[in-house]
């Protein structure tokens, strides 16, 4: 039934917009825009999961990287990884998650650097098993959000450190507003981002109308 309800609504022949509108709908509808930072997507995004919309982004995601050459996929702990692991089954490829904390069978032959999220305002240490990924390896990045950009510069260097390329970053929700994009294309990162705000206040949404 859902999938019928997409192909209803957004047309085949306009698919790669689509998803992007369908993602600006549900970000209308069902999340929450707290202030100028802060938007709430816990309830189809980052806490229940609407596995409907994430089966579409992976399918938008896979067809955008797919000439890429992409070997593996990587996302952060936690929220990325149900955009991460639809990606990863179209592209029929394996998914590496980063971890915030390494766990107690995670001790050694680790690549780890701090991540400070200004947003939330803690840091936390990312940590990359070395034996997860290696030189051979081109990877794409797939995380929730793109704001200040640390995160994701976070992970870069946890696969630079690991001597992999890194091919290109998709964010489900981009806050254009903020210099995430700049840095990241300042590193030579091809940044594709599904929904791009433009501005955030309270009970406020605006987004750039497509990928520029």
């Amino acid at each position: 039934m859902a999938l019928n309800y997409f192909a209803r609504v957004f047309p085949e022949k306009t698919y790669w917009r689509n998803i992007m509108q369908l993602l600006e709908e549900k970000i209308k509808t069902d999340g929450i825009a707290v202030n100028e930072d802060i938007l709430k997507v816990d309830s189809f995004i980052n806490h229940k999961v609407d596995p409907f919309l994430m089966k579409e982004i992976g399918k938008d995601f896979a067809a955008h990287f797919a000439d890429h050459g992409i070997t593996k996929i990587v996302t952060i702990e936690s929220s990325g990884i149900a955009p991460a692991l639809t990606t990863a089954i179209e592209m029929g490829i394996p998914m590496v998650i980063l971890k915030k904390q390494p766990s107690k069978v995670l001790n050694k032959n680790l690549y780890q650097t701090m991540v400070t999220s200004f947003t939330k305002g803690t840091s936390y240490e990312l940590t990359l098993s070395a034996e997860q990924i290696d030189e051979t390896d081109h990877v794409l990045i797939i995380d929730d959000f793109l704001a200040n950009g640390e995160a994701a510069t976070g992970a870069i260097r946890l696969l630079r450190k690991a001597h992999a390329t890194v091919a290109g970053l998709g964010i489900l929700i981009e806050k254009s507003f903020q210099p995430g994009r700049d840095k990241l294309k300042e590193q030579g990162i091809h940044v594709y981002s599904l929904a791009r705000i433009s501005k955030l206040a309270e009970n406020y949404i605006e987004f750039i109308p497509e990928e520029v």
